[in-house]
């Protein structure tokens, strides 16, 4: 990669970096997003709705937050056309460049923030540099490298001699695992023969490339509500339905479930809350939680499980349950025919130091949505990680991503998807 290429990169990083924006609030992302796609020159553009499915988004803020993010990236210097496309947080794009004959070749990169506050210590890089987080949001994930790493493979594509049709895909909301279902189901990957997906990091240092990230946990998000009947605590407590007596009697059952035989399961209570006062039996309280497997069918175990013992907590307690999805990814494997073309192009990059083929993920992702898809359509698909040293773990306040492995990711991707096209596997 040109040096003056890979500065311009770096400068898209930091800008996508210092404006972070959670689940469905990516108004500012996409908006930079659409205009480096214009800029490069593409054969179709979907923005907003029009990437997503109708009806699949889960975890949409309420019109005020929309309004409250919104009105910041206006004020950031995000393009007013634009964000009249993402009304109602409906952001995300997928760029397509059409190249002749040939088939249809995908990349995935994921395009949120986390709802975290970014580290203030002058050892911290962003801080150091001058582009730390300025929405009380952060790039905790390396996520504003993937979008950067996609406009850099999407570029040297359009300019190089690939035969067939590329698709990029700016996928909002993964974060909260929301994301990936409406961009699965939206119809742009029906005709997608092979997928490739990105993340940086996870635990593997710069030169580092990894071929397929396999072992998926699925996983489902919930929100349970439970409503009771208040009363007053010292005169009349019989006369109550104790909403968070229901709430902590669910807690503790849900870790009760037992593990399965066949692989690992996990449960997590969290977020809880609930009551308004000491002296009044609490008539509301929710809990925020997740359960995970190695496989969908044994996150589904887990799942209704745990449906079973929320229910029973609120009538033990004479409470009513509402429970609601919050977001969820099954689980997905990389495709053994990609995995080894990808492993082959990064043992002969001068810039890997390392070309690993194969490691466990260990946790949960939603470009599995996708993965799948492309898959039960008869195609192929590979989860990609490309290795780059952060100073603080994934999701701290401290992470950061070594800007060098921007042109590690875009170099991997760009040539695996060039072989990829002429092989054919």
């Amino acid at each position: 990669m040109q040096d003056a290429r890979h500065a311009d990169l770096v400068e898209l990083r930091r800008d996508l970096h210092r404006h972070p924006e959670p689940a469905w609030r990516e108004f500012y992302t996409t908006s930079r997003i659409v205009e480096e796609c214009e800029r490069i020159g593409v054969d179709e553009l979907h923005v907003g709705p029009d990437a997503l499915a109708d009806g699949d988004r889960t975890a949409v803020p309420d019109d005020a937050e929309l309004q409250q993010w919104y009105d910041r990236a206006r004020e950031a210097g995000a393009r007013e056309d634009l964000l009249d496309q993402l009304k109602g947080g409906y952001t995300g794009a997928v760029a397509v460049l059409e190249r002749g004959e040939g088939p249809t070749v995908a990349l995935r990169v994921d395009i949120d923030g986390l709802p975290r506050e970014e580290s203030e210590s002058e050892e911290h890089t962003p801080v150091r540099e001058g582009f730390r987080s300025e929405t009380g949001a952060m790039h905790a994930c390396g996520h504003d490298a993937h979008a950067t790493i996609g406009i850099g493979v999407l570029e040297t594509i359009a300019e190089s001699d690939f035969q067939g049709t590329f698709k990029l895909l700016f996928q909002p909301g993964e974060e909260m695992v929301a994301g990936g279902k409406p961009m699965a189901d939206s119809g742009h990957l029906d005709d997608v023969d092979y997928l490739l997906a990105v993340h940086v990091g996870l635990d593997h240092p710069t030169g580092e490339v990894v071929a397929g990230i396999d072992d998926f946990l699925a996983v489902h998000h919930f929100r349970a509500d439970f409503s009771g009947a208040p009363a007053h605590a010292g005169n009349e407590p019989n006369a109550g339905d104790n909403a968070v007596q229901a709430m902590a009697t669910a807690v503790q059952n849900l870790y009760a479930i037992p593990r399965h035989g066949d692989g690992p399961t996990r449960v997590n209570a969290g977020m809880v809350g609930g009551g308004s006062a000491t002296n009044i039996v609490p008539e509301e309280a929710f809990i925020e939680g997740e359960v995970r497997g190695q496989s969908t069918e044994l996150m589904e175990y887990t799942r209704e499980h745990a449906e079973r013992i929320l229910d029973n907590a609120a009538a033990m307690h004479g409470c009513s349950l509402s429970l609601s999805t919050v977001g969820g990814a099954p689980s997905a494997e990389s495709d053994g025919a990609l995995v080894d073309i990808i492993h082959e192009i990064t043992t002969g990059m001068a810039s890997v130091e390392t070309a690993t083929e194969r490691d466990a993920l260990g946790g949960s992702e939603d470009a599995t949505y996708l993965m799948r898809e492309v898959q039960e359509n008869g195609g192929l698909a590979a989860y990609v990680c490309v290795g780059t040293d952060h100073p603080g773990g994934h999701h701290t306040a401290t992470f950061d991503v070594d800007e060098k492995s921007i042109a590690i990711g875009v170099n991997t991707l760009t040539d695996s998807i060039h072989e990829i096209a002429e092989r054919r596997p």
